[in-house]
């Protein structure tokens, strides 16, 4: 079992999360577009709609790519002395993490390219949770760092040279 990630796991990290930032941040021309298609307006192009489209692909992608690589490479162990409830938070938060990251571009797609209404619905309400596990992840993050003092952030940080 690695030390640490890879410069590649970092990349895909950080890269993937921008991605995510953007997606939020830039939301607004798809919500408008979605509202023009489904009260049978024309949807005049945007390329905010069209970035939209796009990243959501790249990061499942990037999120198929992400695991692919953790199941070749491996990923570093949880510290020892952290208690088994919170190895057990960690494990789930993470693979909610990669199901949300594969689930809400699928979502989008089938709406957006099948025109089906429940997966907008589905891909509406996931967005709270996504969200939500990003803030849990980032709470643990910070808690391991500065209460816990583990220095677990240095992993995301710093590859490992092995």
């Amino acid at each position: 079992m690695p030390k640490g990630y890879s410069r590649l796991q970092i990349a895909l990290h950080w890269i993937v999360f921008a991605l995510i930032v953007l997606q939020y941040v830039l939301h607004d021309a798809i919500a408008e577009a979605w509202e023009a298609f489904e009260h049978g307006r024309e949807i005049a192009f945007n390329p905010l709609v069209f970035q939209h489209v796009s990243t959501g692909i790249l990061i499942a992608v990037l999120a198929f790519v992400r695991i692919s690589v953790k199941m070749k490479r491996g990923a570093p162990a949880l510290p020892e002395e952290e208690p088994a409830l919170m190895k057990l938070a960690a494990k789930v938060t993470h693979l909610a993490l990669y199901a949300f990251m594969i689930l809400m571009p699928m979502s989008g797609a089938v709406a957006w390219f099948g025109g089906v209404e429940n997966a907008a619905e589905a891909h509406e309400i996931m967005k709270p949770f996504l969200l939500a596990l990003i803030a849990l992840h980032v709470l643990g993050a910070l808690y391991h760092q500065f209460v816990l003092k583990t220095n677990l952030m240095d992993r995301m940080r710093t590859a490992d040279k092995g």
